[in-house]
């Protein structure tokens, strides 16, 4: 089972999360690209960092939108977020590559992940970025959405992804940030969550009802409280269930 995390989140002088503490537990990083977050000196550490852990990274692109850390929506022409994603994708592969390696998969971001999954535009200007970069690179996504059948409709691999500390909906949707219940904190209960997710492929919604997420990889938030703690709890519990943390790309 992946475990991922956003990374590489800071800007300038602002730093957010511990991604240093983070890679050493992670299996896959998400590394902002320069739009939501993340500046060329933060995208090249990170990626030299996570080559020397053996931790794969994956482009995590997101809306020209640094002010809202690319969580508001935004109405895009499809021709300029295909382009938007294709300049992060390879911005990012420039500075894995300085480090001896490659950027290994893509994963949007914010709102940009949350649209993609339900909508035909977005989604497929997202695919045919990576499409255009590198078929072979798998897009990391929320089973079953919109963004996830169009990528295994242009050959591409989708790998489905579960938040172990993000709320869910009835219908398998994440619970919006704004909402209650949209961020789960203590570290228990998200490792809890995971462990349920990677062995019995379902989550509990914030109304009750059973959702099926049968995943590939989970995520934690790098921006989190307590989020390496988070992340230490869930790779014990993956360990003692005899799921063997590993990148899946």
């Amino acid at each position: 089972m992946d475990l991922n995390a956003d990374l590489g989140e800071g800007f300038g002088i602002w730093q957010l999360g511990d991604d240093t503490a983070l890679l050493d537990v992670v299996t896959s990083a998400n590394v902002a690209c320069g739009f939501h977050a993340g500046d060329p000196s933060t995208m090249r550490r990170i990626c030299a960092d996570a080559a020397a852990r053996g931790v794969a990274v994956g482009a995590q692109v997101g809306y020209r939108d640094l002010a809202g850390f690319g969580r508001r929506r935004i109405e895009y022409a499809y021709d300029a977020l295909r382009d938007d994603v294709l300049y992060q994708i390879a911005a990012l592969d420039g500075f894995c590559r300085v480090a001896g390696a490659r950027v290994r998969y893509v994963k949007p971001h914010g709102a940009l992940y949350n649209t993609a999954a339900v909508d035909q535009l977005q989604a497929a200007a997202v695919v045919a970025a990576v499409v255009d970069y590198d078929r072979t690179l798998p897009v990391l996504c929320q089973p079953g959405s919109v963004l996830a059948q169009l990528a295994t409709g242009a050959g591409l691999r989708a790998v489905a992804e579960g938040f172990a500390d993000r709320g869910y909906l009835p219908d398998g949707r994440l619970v919006p940030r704004t909402a209650p219940g949209a961020l789960v904190a203590d570290p228990d209960e998200v490792s809890r969550r995971a462990l349920r997710m990677a062995v019995d492929g379902e989550v509990v919604s914030v109304d009750g009802p059973i959702v099926p997420v049968r995943v590939e990889s989970i995520c934690v938030h790098g921006d989190t409280p307590d989020a390496v703690t988070i992340a230490r709890q869930v790779r014990a519990a993956l360990v003692d269930a005899g799921l063997d943390p590993a990148p899946f790309a």
